[in-house]
């Protein structure tokens, strides 16, 4: 089996949305994220989140208050017997209000950059990976990145700006039935194309 990795983003795919959030006590998983992290976790995926953290950028709150965030989503995954193998967030955004972070950087989805750091740390086979996400950015990072993917369509993605890198593999309810098509997909099968 192929060292391969299932990349998940935060907010509104893995964590409830609640925007901004730094607070661990207000962290809670998705409906679905149980059952569906449990059936990657048992088919051999690494598990790693890749978030846009622009609050930082923003002066909403200091980037050591993501400290507590990664230690939370660790937690929340370990109480269900699934290990969370890396956390990466860019605190980036070029209209920020923090200077230091007030920059266009190849770590911010779509860019790729997070996807790549991750795979080279955990030598990940990207071809053999996959990126879920709620919003077309995500798609777009883990396709630049050469992952398949699928769009959680709960509602969050208000833009819906196709090209063919904006186009997910699969499009899902949630975690679970994400997980299921992860599971019964094919490799020489591509369900939707631009």
């Amino acid at each position: 089996m192929t060292n391969r990795a299932v990349f998940l983003d935060k907010d509104g795919t893995l964590i409830e949305d609640v925007p901004y959030n730094v607070n661990p006590d207000l962290m809670r998983l998705t409906v679905g994220a149980v059952e569906g992290l449990r059936s990657l976790h048992a088919a051999g995926y690494k598990l790693i989140i890749i978030s846009n953290q622009s609050g930082v950028a923003r002066g909403y709150f200091p980037e050591e208050a993501l400290l507590a965030v990664e230690e939370r989503s660790h937690q929340l995954l370990a109480e269900m017997g699934v290990p969370l193998v890396g956390f990466y967030y860019c605190p980036h955004h070029p209209d920020g209000t923090i200077l230091k972070y007030k920059i266009n950087c190849s770590c911010r989805k779509p860019e790729p950059g997070l996807i790549f750091r991750a795979a080279q740390k955990h030598n990940i086979n990207l071809a053999q990976s996959w990126f879920i996400g709620d919003i077309l950015n995500d798609v777009e990072a883990g396709r630049r990145a050469g992952c398949k993917t699928v769009l959680i369509n709960n509602g969050n993605e208000t833009e819906w700006v196709l090209s063919p890198l904006r186009l997910p593999h699969y499009i899902a309810t949630d975690l679970a039935d994400a997980a299921h098509i992860i599971s019964n997909h094919r490799q020489d099968v591509e369900v939707l194309s631009y």
